[in-house]
């Protein structure tokens, strides 16, 4: 029988950023309720190598046990950082030189044509209500998943991983030249 801890979590995310070999990629949730989902966000988040993710501590779902099971084992290796204050959480991380990308259905540039390859923070917003408004002013940049069906928007966890993807993709090109 093996035991596995939880991933530690961090206070503070700009504590993750001198230990870098690559530039960062976080995947920031904007108070996403739904335990399903953070435990696929999770799990995304692990898949596509993202340094952290971060969430705020209130109106959030948290690390809980249905989140753990759902994360299948991610939960043990992303650090998650659960930050009092959101906006004060990215600001800080532009202080450290991080571009802080928000993802809303509305924003005018498409994902697929925005330069995500330095150190970067995604952030994605609730289920059903999108990123908050002090939130979404903090970012430095607001891009939409470019979609051609009829629905208007993704779940959470569907976003960060199509985001996630992009970025790694972008990231994969560059190093090739």
């Amino acid at each position: 029988m093996a035991r596995l801890e939880p991933a530690p979590q961090v206070a503070d995310a700009r504590e993750l950023l001198a230990a870098l070999t690559e530039p960062a990629l976080f995947l920031v949730l904007d108070g996403v309720q739904d335990p399903h989902n953070l435990g696929a966000c999770l799990r995304v988040a692990d898949a596509f190598g993202a340094t952290a993710v971060i969430a705020p501590k209130d109106r959030a779902v948290g690390l809980t046990p249905v989140v753990a099971k759902v994360a299948s084992g991610a939960a043990e290796t992303v650090p998650y950082v659960a930050v009092t204050n959101l906006a004060r959480q990215l600001r800080s991380l532009q202080e450290a030189g991080v571009w802080v990308v928000g993802a809303s259905h509305d924003a005018e540039s498409d994902m697929d044509r925005a330069r995500l390859v330095g150190p970067l923070a995604l952030v994605l917003g609730a289920e059903g209500e999108g990123l908050r408004r002090l939130t979404r002013d903090t970012c430095d940049e607001i891009l939409r998943i470019p979609m051609t069906g009829t629905v208007g928007s993704l779940n959470v966890s569907v976003a960060a991983g199509v985001c996630l993807y992009e970025c790694r993709r972008q990231r994969r090109q560059s190093v090739r030249g």
